[in-house]
């Protein structure tokens, strides 16, 4: 049983335009999952248009490939640098998959694109992705595991991930396993965090100098002045390197908040440890249950619920972006007011 029905739209296609909004991959990823979960096709126009290199890279690529097995779905256009796909959504099966980017493309934006029509699924997934784990412009697996998952199985599902090896830009190589046990998706308010029950930050490093972890968590210290004891260095097989993230992890009563810097050539382990711990002070200094990542993340589930609300720092315009994508698939409205305490009230459904 499909614990979602979809709405009785017929078998008009939905146009999106790839350029507008936020513009990215986001699009595509919100696009394909809802157009499964729902049975309408779409097509999508100018994917990626206003970036540096524009139309599909390997990590969209792998993405709607994913979706087409778990969806039994097919898609036109579907090449490297590809402006334009039309998609055509079949009926989601559950299933053991394996699914490589085999560059450094992120698991985690993989998986974002697959998890919820498997959550809608008729029986249990696993999943094993193979690419890069720990990379810029995605949350890495920790986000993942520890802040985006324990809410979705607040909402009744049940969802675990296991990092078997990190994989850093450029090279990848990293593997995560996921397995995925279904349940209709109840709405949830995640307006308040609670008390602050802990703090750690971990600068983990592969195949580089030890002092560059060091250095990154001293400059980050500066800023939040946690205990030194909350502080360390994690050193990885220098096999999974070359490669370098700084963790900075925030503990409430309800949620839990990762932000991450990478180290890379051209910028300094100080500068990583200081604009890292910038954007943790930023949240700390809100009263927001949700930083960008899982602002992000949050909208899809809460829709397919139905309703639900929460906090968060200021509406990026990839979460506007991502709110305007569900709105062509799903008659749930989303609103964004701010309010005191430097937060602002996401309410999604009426």
């Amino acid at each position: 049983m499909i614990p979602f029905a979809p709405p009785n739209r017929g078998p008009k296609v939905i146009t999106i335009d790839g350029s507008e909004g936020e513009g990215g991959g986001q699009v595509l990823r919100n696009s394909v999952a809802l157009s499964l979960i729902t049975g309408q096709p779409c097509r999508i126009t100018n994917i990626r248009a206003r970036r540096e290199k524009p139309g599909l890279m390997r990590q969209h690529m792998t993405a709607i490939e994913a979706a087409c097995r778990i969806g039994n779905a097919t898609c036109d256009g579907l090449e490297m640098r590809s402006s334009e796909i039309t998609f055509t959504p079949g009926t989601i099966s559950a299933g053991d998959y394996h699914f490589a980017v085999g560059t450094a493309g992120s698991t985690g934006l993989v998986l974002q694109t697959v998890l919820m029509p498997l959550i809608m699924a008729d029986a249990s997934s696993r999943l094993v992705l193979e690419g890069g784990t720990h990379a810029m412009a995605a949350p890495p697996f920790d986000f993942i595991e520890r802040c985006f998952l324990p809410i979705i199985n607040r909402m009744g599902p049940t969802v675990s991930a296991r990092l078997i090896r990190h994989g850093f830009f450029p090279r990848g190589g990293g593997r995560i396993e996921v397995d995925i046990t279904p349940a209709a998706l109840r709405p949830i308010d995640a307006s308040e965090r609670g008390d602050l029950i802990n703090t750690h930050g971990e600068a983990r490093i592969a195949g580089l100098p030890y002092d560059i972890a060091q250095r990154e968590l001293r400059v980050a210290n500066r800023k939040l002045d946690w205990p030194d004891s909350n502080m360390v260095v994690r050193q990885l097989p220098e096999e999974h390197g070359p490669g370098n993230v700084l963790l900075l992890e925030a503990e409430f009563e309800h949620v839990t908040e990762i932000v991450s810097g990478f180290g890379k050539l051209g910028v300094s382990a100080d500068q990583v440890g200081k604009t890292a711990s910038q954007r943790m002070a930023g949240y700390l200094a809100s009263n927001a249950f949700a930083g960008p990542y899982l602002t992000d993340q949050l909208l899809l589930p809460m829709a397919l619920a139905g309703r639900g609300q929460f906090t968060c720092v200021k509406p990026s315009q990839h979460s506007r972006t991502a709110a305007d994508i569900i709105a062509r698939f799903l008659d749930c409205p989303i609103r964004f007011d701010e309010r005191p305490g430097d937060s602002w009230l996401v309410t999604v459904g009426a």
